[in-house]
């Protein structure tokens, strides 16, 4: 995937529900009207941007009476229901109001783990851009169960911008970036990264999480959000999104808002699905030999270096290659079935 020299094209804009609501249940209309004035900004740049925007499940908390974000899962589909209307509804008028278009897309886990499913997201998307239309991006939170409890936002739109090779990612949060001190309590930190050369352990410890009400994950989130656009040759900017005008420049020496995390290798769009997207059937245990033969070598996996099995798989889809320790160092497709190598 090759990126452009200096100015991004196609980006992805991940926009946080705190920064929507300040926190609260309630979209706050001076800092919408701020955030589309920013993301128009971009576009009136030549840009070609991609919308994933949390903000459903806390738009609908009011009208349901919630004063808090609920805990039960019926009632956070139930708010995600109510509130993704209020959340579109909201974004098409101001976006008219800069003479632009939208156009909604829920997505599911489950679409990204199939390979066609994931290439129509791709297509439709694709689509949109080319007629002028920004496509505003969500989990489908009403229904999948999945995605309320385990997922978020930013690590959606992290695989939305692998899925149609952007040339980066911006998430708009309510603070300035990464620091290597962050008071949660007061929601100050000191000492803002401005660039992030690699995603290290020391890197990955600065994150925290959250407790605002209508939001999950955190900092933490952000970081593996990052880890999956970077490696696949994406980089990623995280800056506060009511910041004006808004800067995203991703490309070394351009100026930019907030924390720059640089490209790491990348090995190709379709080895990236299967590492991120693809659902996992099973695991097959090797010896030293083969990990050693896969590792350092380049040597495919040969029926000898095969220890065990474990799971129901057929040829072809995806699996972890684990050694005899059970630790998971591959995935790949295998050209065998699970009852095949018993």
């Amino acid at each position: 995937m090759k990126k452009s020299a200096n100015n991004s094209q196609k980006i992805v804009i991940k926009v946080g529900s705190s920064l929507l609501t300040g926190g609260g249940s309630l979209i706050v209309p001076e800092d919408l009207e701020k955030i589309v004035c920013g993301i128009s900004g971009l576009v009136r740049e030549g840009k070609k941007v991609i919308l994933v925007t949390s903000g459903a499940v806390a738009s609908g908390l009011s009208v349901l009476g919630f004063k808090k974000r609920p805990t039960a899962l019926a009632e956070l589909q139930a708010a995600a229901a109510a509130g993704q209307n209020i959340l579109m509804q909201a974004y098409a008028s101001e976006f008219a109001k800069h003479g632009l278009k939208c156009a909604q897309i829920l997505i599911t886990r489950e679409d990204f783990h199939d390979r066609q499913r994931y290439l129509n997201a791709r297509g439709t998307i694709n689509t949109l851009l080319r007629h002028g239309v920004i496509p505003v991006i969500n989990e489908n939170d009403a229904v999948s169960t999945e995605e309320i409890k385990f997922g978020d936002n930013d690590t959606l739109s992290a695989r939305v911008a692998a899925a149609v090779e952007a040339d980066g990612l911006l998430i708009l949060s309510d603070i300035d970036g990464l620091y290597e001190r962050f008071d949660k309590s007061s929601g100050t930190g000191s000492h803002l990264l401005k660039e992030v050369a690699s995603i290290t352990p020391e890197i990955e410890r600065l994150a925290c999480g959250t407790d605002k009400m209508g939001c999950v994950g955190g900092m933490s989130t952000k970081i593996v959000a990052a880890r999956i656009a970077t490696n696949a040759g994406i980089p990623v900017i995280l800056a506060h999104g009511l910041k004006s005008p808004l800067r995203a420049g991703f490309a070394p020496g351009e100026e930019h808002d907030g924390t720059r995390f640089s490209v790491a290798n990348f090995t190709g769009a379709k080895k990236h699905w299967i590492a991120f997207e693809a659902q996992v059937k099973g695991r097959i245990i090797v010896d030293e030999g083969a990990r050693a033969a896969l590792t350092t070598q380049g040597r495919s996996l040969l029926a000898p270096g095969v220890k065990g099995v474990e799971g129901d798989f057929k040829a072809g889809q995806a699996v972890d290659i684990c050694d005899i320790k059970g630790v998971c160092f591959a995935r790949g497709k295998f050209n065998f079935s699970s009852s095949e190598l018993i």
